[in-house]
């Protein structure tokens, strides 16, 4: 978000929620420039002789990648488990519409994102749109898109909640010139309202597509994700926040390191006397020789040429002092460093590689227990609710949202793949699930169709050769 929009939001929010909002939203941006490397910079000390090198390795980014990855790369199995024996039939109905609906959303790839901005800037809100005669949508807005508040603190009951993000075409400080689209969604008289529509820098309505529209529900679709914190709160951390002193003191070690070699593991050259003739004469060159001449005029001297030697050392502290920083960014996301060396002599069973990952498995699931577990059961529910308000008959029935988490531990699959097989043959199972998270199918109805066409082919070759 560049300071355009930030200065519209300032106009815009400052009044409602107060200059903290505003505050709070800097540093987010900040957060989101270390994450991106942008804002791993700094100013080197200089006296001017030289430039400094500066490196920048982004340990940042690939570390909050490796934790959403982990996290979420498999998305979780949700599945719908009826309450009562009856009810089973009706269960894999709502199970069906639910996988169908999530496969035309790009759901793996919106909760990879969703898991890593709210990693980054402390939240992200899960949003559900639809309308009659249309299929339902979800979507992650980022902390700098949305404002939000809730009932009484709880976090399942938003009752307004604001979404903006700039769609300026090129990059304009003229206010006039740019322009912020804002959607708004409030509870009035028990039901949702919604305004949608298109502004200016200075938060002129420009085009209004809606106004005080009847979305057809009760509740606001939206749901924000907090990432960690403590009870109560509203604004959570960000795992980026516990990295960047570390990140930084890594950065300008290692070039502080580069300019160590730069500048002190070069033997330097030492003329005394020399004429400037042949000090403009000099080639550095394998086996070029020196015409060496003493400076015209000068009494009692005589030109000398002579190597000094560096007596620069590489220090082992300096690399044990970047192994011990890039050890304190692993340890604190709780991320491994698995490299081949790690794997070397304690084999690669599915025991081995679950107590190396022991660690990021609690965080994960840490995080799992402290709002994404809650908010796919409110996603499920309220995708159901949402598709009944728009005209689509599911069946009402009591249940529980089952929700796996799959973490990526590839040695412990083939086992994970029997069980799940097991569960399929004793029908605890449907074939479609099992397809559904095993092959990775756009469309697992339409490989269940195959799969019979093959099988009837089969059966009607087998009669055949029996006549």
């Amino acid at each position: 978000m560049n300071s355009q929009i930030e200065q519209w939001i300032r106009t815009e929010l400052a009044g409602l929620y107060g200059t903290g909002v505003v505050t709070e939203m800097s540093e987010i941006i900040r957060l989101y420039e270390m994450y991106d490397g942008s804002g791993q910079s700094w100013n080197p000390v200089t006296d001017g002789t030289y430039t400094p090198t500066r490196i920048i390795t982004n340990l940042i980014k690939k570390l909050i990648n490796d934790e959403s990855r982990f996290m979420v790369g498999r998305s979780p199995e949700i599945r719908i488990v009826a309450q009562k024996e009856g009810d089973k039939a009706a269960a894999e109905q709502l199970q069906d519409w639910l996988d169908r609906t999530l496969s035309g959303t790009f759901w793996r790839k919106r909760l990879l994102h969703g898991v890593r901005d709210a990693l980054i800037g402390k939240r992200v809100a899960l949003k559900l749109t639809g309308a009659p005669g249309k299929p339902m949508t979800l979507q992650f807005a980022p902390s700098l898109e949305f404002v939000f508040e809730v009932q009484d603190d709880a976090i399942d009951r938003v009752t307004k909640c604001i979404f903006f993000y700039e769609v300026t075409p090129e990059n304009t400080t003229d206010r006039e010139k740019q322009r912020i689209w804002r959607q708004k969604y409030w509870i009035e008289d028990g039901r949702c309202l919604m305004d949608e529509g298109l502004y200016d820098g200075y938060g002129k309505l420009l085009r209004e597509d809606s106004h005080r529209a009847d979305t057809g529900l009760d509740f606001v679709p939206v749901y924000i994700i907090i990432n960690g914190g403590l009870s109560g709160d509203l604004s959570g951390e960000s795992d980026v926040r516990e990295l960047m002193d570390s990140q930084n003191a890594y950065n300008r070690a290692k070039s502080d390191d580069a300019d160590a070699l730069k500048y002190n593991m070069f033997p330097q050259k030492v003329f005394v006397d020399a004429s400037q003739d042949s000090m403009d004469a000099l080639k550095i060159a394998p086996n070029a020789a020196i015409d060496l001449q003493t400076e015209p005029g000068l009494t009692g001297g005589r030109a000398a040429a002579s190597v000094l030697e560096s007596t620069f050392n590489y220090d082992s502290r300096l690399q044990h002092y970047l192994e011990l920083l890039r050890q304190d960014m692993y340890s604190l996301l709780s991320v491994p460093q698995i490299t081949k060396d790690t794997l070397q002599g304690i084999g690669v069973s599915g025991k081995a590689m679950r107590a190396m990952y022991w660690d990021l498995i609690c965080r994960c699931d840490e995080k799992w227990a402290d709002g994404w577990d809650e908010a796919i059961r409110w996603m499920v529910e309220h995708l159901f609710r949402m598709a009944r308000a728009y005209g689509t008959a599911l069946p009402e029935i009591d249940y529980l949202v089952d929700i796996d988490h799959l973490y990526p531990l590839m040695d412990d699959e083939e086992e994970e793949r029997d069980r799940d097989l097991n569960e399929v043959s004793r029908q605890a199972r449907s074939r479609r699930s099992y397809i559904q998270k095993w092959h990775d199918l756009d469309d697992p109805d339409a490989e269940l169709k195959q799969i019979r066409a093959e099988r009837q082919l089969l059966e009607e070759s087998w009669a055949t050769g029996l006549e």
